[in-house]
């Protein structure tokens, strides 16, 4: 069993760092729909009276995450990236844009412990580029995904106009299940929220624990962000905190 960090005790992750730089450019306040400013739980962006961060759990793993993301995704409190970097301690987040690279990304790259893999559709790929399964180039290489955080008609551009991904293997995902995010629906069932993407990720590099954590908190945060948008209690005895505590959280 990995015990809770208590929450006074947490650093802001990645993720929580780039939304407060992006809000700091802002020239006007991010209103999330449904909510006022000043109505969110800073640690899990839910109304304080749906809160979830007595439910984060954090797991070790060896894989790594780092999220390119979207220019307003940090702000979005539908973004499941969050998750990930609540869940997933080696989790880097980074803003896109065309024309600039933030230097840390190309050096988070380049070190030598990490082996990137940039997860993307395979039909949108050459054939060479492809792989299917988590291989590192040395037993001392811990696997770093590359997600692109975004809607997307946004994610494929980005993948396209990104050309320091250009030399990096693409790790292509053929899931079976249909996708269970209900915050923002594509007209898809193959269509996956982030957090689904890295739960398939870590379970394809033998990180089964972690990957069922990762969707089951996401169920937990999906059920307490619905029943706030509904104006109703979160059901703490229901499926989905039962399932997250079942696996020792």
């Amino acid at each position: 069993m990995v015990p809770h960090t208590p929450v006074h005790m947490l650093e802001p992750h990645a993720v929580s760092r780039l939304r407060t730089a992006r809000l700091s450019r802002s020239a006007k306040p991010f209103l999330a729909r449904g909510g006022t400013k000043g109505e969110r739980c800073a640690g899990c962006r839910l109304l304080p009276s749906h809160c979830i961060c007595s439910f984060r759990p954090v797991v070790p793993t060896r894989s790594g995450m780092c999220l390119l993301m979207a220019d307003i995704e940090p702000l979005k409190p539908s973004n499941t990236g969050w998750l990930i970097a609540d869940v997933v301690p080696d989790t880097y987040a980074f803003g896109w844009a065309r024309t600039e690279v933030d230097p840390a990304l190309l050096k988070l790259l380049a070190d030598p412990q990490w082996q990137p893999f940039v997860v993307f559709p395979g039909e949108f790929v050459a054939p060479q580029r492809l792989v299917q399964s988590v291989q590192t180039q040395g037993a001392d290489k811990r696997p770093l995904f590359i997600l692109l955080d975004a809607t997307w008609p946004e994610a494929r551009k980005m993948f396209r106009k990104s050309p320091y991904l250009n030399a990096l293997p693409v790790l292509s995902l053929n899931p079976e299940q249909v996708s269970r995010y209900q915050l923002r629906r594509s007209r898809r069932g193959d269509h996956f929220c982030t957090s689904e993407v890295a739960s398939l990720c870590l379970d394809l590099a033998g990180e089964t624990h972690a990957a069922q954590t990762l969707q089951s908190y996401l169920d937990v945060y999906t059920h307490h962000y619905l029943q706030a948008k509904h104006q109703l209690p979160p059901a703490l005895g229901g499926a989905e905190h039962i399932a997250l505590k079942s696996l020792g959280h």
